[in-house]
């Protein structure tokens, strides 16, 4: 797959088959329309092309009142396209100019004279140019006007339940990281770098790393604690991960701290990823470090039974 992060580089001399969005998430509902838009691209011998926004439009247009926590990074998002098997991925620099453009002249101007659309396939609920004024209607006009095709993929097509990324970022921040993984069509992960702590964990016998996320903007679920997958080291672990403020301890800074089954190396500055795939409990605050101490025990008998851990 071919990523731009200009628009003027982009080149494809075979018949183009666009969709166009922010796609935060590529849950299954976008997944539908990628694998239709690579589908129809290969039927007519032309190439398949994501259009998306970087930054989210909403961090552009509100930046002052916004707390909108994204469900990919850029990156994670480029290689859950790929694996779809999109050719073309265009990364649009979101801006306030670009938001003041009219339907009509971001047809225009983008979509035929940049990007050369033969085929549009876009999501029901589709929506575009200045103020989200433009419509499937105004589409449909313009690509009469301009030389190409529009298909809609209704919201039957995509899933009955309607999935959308709101609707899973909602249950992440509920704790709710089972539903989220029905509706992204996998585990919800997030990726950081192992960084020092107050080595709280190790004195408790259950040594932790604690992990600083590498986007200030990647949606964190829930405080509490949780079964997880770990890959470190070019290798996937079982662990269980806290998050929250340590409140059972004097220092009640917020943190990310997972302890790795059975795992002993030094890991400092190292890159993780962490796939949620249970929520257990709520962080708790206990009169005693004993009492801590017995509830990760039974942390760890929970978590391994959830994780399939003999």
């Amino acid at each position: 797959m071919k990523v731009y992060r200009d628009i003027e580089d982009f080149n494809c001399n075979k018949p183009v088959v666009l969709t166009q969005g922010t796609f935060d998430g590529v849950h299954f509902g976008h997944r539908k329309i990628l694998q239709k838009v690579v589908a129809d691209a290969k039927s007519i011998g032309g190439e398949s092309v994501l259009l998306t926004f970087y930054p989210h439009p909403r961090l552009v247009l509100y930046p002052a009142d916004n707390d909108l926590k994204l469900l990919n990074t850029l990156n994670e998002k480029s290689e859950l396209v790929q694996e779809i098997g999109i050719d073309h991925l265009v990364v649009l620099p979101f801006t306030k100019k670009l938001s003041r453009l009219k339907p009509e002249f971001f047809v225009r101007d983008i979509l035929v004279n940049k990007l050369h659309v033969q085929k549009l396939i876009i999501g029901y609920d589709h929506r575009f140019g200045r103020n989200r004024e433009g419509s499937l209607e105004d589409m449909i006009r313009f690509s009469k006007e301009y030389g190409f095709t529009v298909e809609e993929i209704s919201a039957q097509d995509v899933d009955q339940s309607i999935v959308s990324s709101t609707k899973i970022r909602k249950a992440l921040l509920a704790g709710d990281v089972h539903h989220a993984s029905e509706w992204l069509g996998r585990p919800y992960k997030f990726q950081g770098e192992v960084v020092h702590g107050m080595n709280i964990g190790h004195d408790l016998g259950y040594p932790t790393a604690n992990i600083k996320i590498e986007s200030e903007y990647k949606l964190v679920p829930k405080n509490g604690v949780y079964a997880v997958k770990v890959k470190v080291l070019g290798k996937e672990w079982r662990g269980m991960l806290n998050i929250g403020y340590n409140p059972t301890f004097t220092d009640k800074n917020w943190s990310i701290e997972v302890h790795i089954f059975e795992f002993h190396k030094n890991i400092y500055n190292q890159s993780v990823e962490i796939a949620f795939v249970q929520r257990m409990r709520d962080e708790l605050k206990f009169n005693s470090k004993e009492e801590l101490i017995q509830q990760l025990k039974l942390d760890e008998i929970n978590a391994k039974k959830i994780l399939n851990i003999n």
